[in-house]
């Protein structure tokens, strides 16, 4: 299914990408980033325990959204779903993956960052795509230069994006949210620091909503 009603009902476009190494810390940071105003997380299947904490975040908080990240095979897919994930992302897209979320019906974000890429993406039916990894391809003047031929495609980029160049990707028309792991730095989750963390999101959001009505970043 493709994400973009999905993420179009999303109150802020910044959707953090997590690293949970200890379960302990699943809730507190989703209670932290959902205090600081964020609308969706992106869990990504990284470590052992990414599945159990989105599990854990979806008992503590079913009406958060929680989406699972780095999701690069149909076994992954399938432990996401059954975690209770509400929406996938993949740094890529094959066609066992995209038979997967048509399968299990939930908004898939599928990678795509050549022509080639999206027009397979188009032929599946997706018009919203993970961008990654956003600095390396290009950036900002790749994802313009892609808006031309695929004016209906849509992207959330990811990999590189700081607050230093945050507005450069918002305020492109083809951009309809934006992943950073820059929201959950591991200085600030391994000492449990949650209101720093919550902190920073605030800040994150509000700087989101001055670049969204045309005021500086």
């Amino acid at each position: 299914m493709d994400a973009k009603a999905a993420l179009s009902q999303l109150a802020c476009p910044l959707i953090p990408v997590v690293v949970i190494d200890t379960l302990d810390d699943a809730v507190p940071v989703a209670e932290a980033l959902l205090w600081g105003g964020i609308s969706a997380l992106e869990i990504t299947l990284r470590t052992p325990v990414a599945c159990e904490a989105i599990s854990a975040m979806k008992s503590a908080l079913p009406d958060a959204v929680i989406g699972a990240g780095t999701v690069s095979s149909c076994e992954a897919y399938d432990a996401a779903v059954r975690a209770g994930a509400d929406f996938i992302v993949s740094p890529g897209a094959t066609d066992q993956l995209f038979d997967a979320a048509d399968e299990h019906g939930i908004p898939f974000l599928p990678g795509a960052v050549t022509g080639s890429e999206v027009l397979k993406a188009m032929e599946y039916g997706y018009s919203t795509l993970k961008f990654f990894p956003a600095e390396a391809v290009g950036g900002t003047p790749a994802l313009r230069a892609l808006s031309g031929p695929f004016p209906e495609i849509s992207f959330m980029p990811t990999g590189g994006v700081t607050p230093d160049n945050l507005a450069s990707y918002l305020q492109l028309t083809n951009v309809c949210a934006v992943g950073g792991s820059w929201l959950t730095p591991r200085e600030r989750i391994m000492p449990q620091q949650w209101q720093s963390l919550s902190q920073l999101a605030a800040d994150s959001v509000a700087r989101a909503t001055r670049i969204s009505e045309g005021e500086p970043g």
